[in-house]
């Protein structure tokens, strides 16, 4: 579904060095992989090369990314609109961020549908009541006609997860959807993400720093470091052995967050 070749990204702004020195990745239909590293390790670069959210002029990009075959790079624009949202979503880390404030929560959800499909009004309603419950929202119906600040914090991340997964893409980048929810909520979108996958067999490229919640959601994960795979593998098996001494590094702070939490 997913095969990055030697992926290599330099930003044109000055920016010393590769973001993305030469990267290999590969994914099957229904895959969920973690992408892991530090801050500046190049996985959100990575993530959003994929999207297509990286202007052209901004960067010089080589390799291959290739999506079904088809190799994203040599894509026009135009051709990536048609993809994205359809085909490839993407749900961010903050949702207030990439919500409008002004647009009440049905119409954005249904945003996708309208600019990719040709449902009727009443159709794309369906639809989008459709995906909010199965997202976990309550009372869609009344949450459709809500603005993005009349919902919890969780609430706008199973917007957003609904608006993406609107179309049924067969792969959803998640960039840190997570990290800006507490302990509980952070579970509970977990779970909800495990859901999609196993019910929908939705594709999952999973950006995090945070390896506790890759191991919960995650079959393999990547590491990242200074822009390279520096290990990668089935995610047990690098969690409970890794060869890597960045990855060690790692799985060691994890641990010991743990035991300090106890």
């Amino acid at each position: 579904m997913l095969d990055i070749r030697n992926l290599k990204v330099t930003f044109n702004d000055g920016r010393p060095g590769m973001a993305v020195r030469g990267i290999d990745l590969h994914m099957e239909d229904g895959d969920t992989l973690g992408l892991v590293g530090e801050s500046g390790s190049g996985k959100t670069v990575t993530a959003h090369t994929i999207a297509g959210l990286i202007e052209r002029d901004a960067a010089t990009i080589s390799g291959e990314v290739l999506f079904d075959g088809r190799d994203l790079l040599k894509c026009t624009d135009d051709e990536m609109r048609l993809l994205q949202g359809k085909d490839i979503g993407i749900i961010f880390q903050e949702p207030m961020t990439s919500l409008d404030p002004l647009m009440k929560i049905g119409r954005q959800i249904e945003e996708t549908v309208r600019l990719h499909c040709k449902f009727t009004a009443v159709e794309r309603h369906k639809m989008a009541l459709d995906v909010m419950k199965l997202v976990g929202l309550p009372e869609p119906d009344l949450t459709y006609k809500k603005y993005p600040h009349q919902l919890s914090g969780g609430q706008r991340q199973r917007a957003m997860i609904a608006a993406a997964f609107i179309t049924h893409p067969k792969l959803l980048i998640l960039d840190e959807p997570t990290t800006a929810l507490d302990v509980t909520v952070q579970a509970q979108i977990i779970e909800l993400l495990r859901f999609l996958n196993e019910k929908c067999g939705v594709g999952m490229l999973f950006i995090s720093h945070d390896l506790r919640v890759v191991r919960r959601l995650c079959k393999k994960v990547a590491v990242m470091y200074n822009g390279e795979i520096v290990e990668y593998g089935k995610t047990e098996q690098v969690f409970s052995d890794p060869q890597n001494e960045y990855t060690k590094e790692l799985v060691a702070a994890v641990s010991s967050r743990r035991r300090s939490d106890v």
